[in-house]
């Protein structure tokens, strides 16, 4: 076995630098797709965490190690109890067991419309609470500013006067 563990070695061929755009559009196209066929087998089953090492999930789902890292990489965030990931090896145990609101956050996060909007989800969330979940997400990520003071605006601590005169005086 390399030195590199698992999760390096996963990265390293995921982003090769020395591969053209062509290369990695179709290695990525290619994972999204086994990507989207586990997620399927996953969802239409939700409640079942779905156990082994890396090698036994790899052959239930009938990839290879290194597609499974990428795929166990992608989820981690998901899970109820995170995997080693770091550290983990071909014969290290780890669990699917996913948090559902959790998980369609994170696909909605990594826009990839391809899961979330996956015909299983219809059965584990109505429409209104994929559509919460999905406004929530996006709304996480936005950063809203508070009303700017003018300067004759009333000062925010209270004392009656304007801002120019009071707390704004030094800014």
């Amino acid at each position: 076995m390399s030195e590199k563990c698992l999760l390096d070695q996963w990265r390293d061929m995921a982003y090769d630098r020395n591969l053209s755009k062509d290369q990695l559009e179709k290695f990525w196209g290619t994972y999204f797709n086994i990507e989207k066929e586990i997620y399927e087998q996953l969802l239409d089953d939700p409640d079942t965490e779905v156990k082994g090492t890396v090698r036994e999930l790899a052959e239930k789902y009938g990839q290879d190690v290194m597609t499974m890292v990428g795929f166990l990489d992608g989820i981690n965030d998901s899970l109820k109890v995170p995997n080693p990931i770091e550290t983990m090896t071909e014969d290290t145990e780890v669990s699917l067991g996913f948090d559902k609101e959790s998980l369609y956050k994170n696909m909605v996060d990594a826009k990839a419309d391809w899961l979330y909007e996956l015909p299983q989800w219809e059965k584990i969330f109505d429409e209104e609470t994929r559509k919460r979940l999905y406004r929530e997400q996006k709304q996480s990520g936005t950063v809203r500013k508070g009303r700017k003071i003018g300067r004759n605006d009333p000062c925010p601590c209270g004392s009656g006067k304007k801002y120019k005169k009071c707390c704004g005086r030094n800014a």
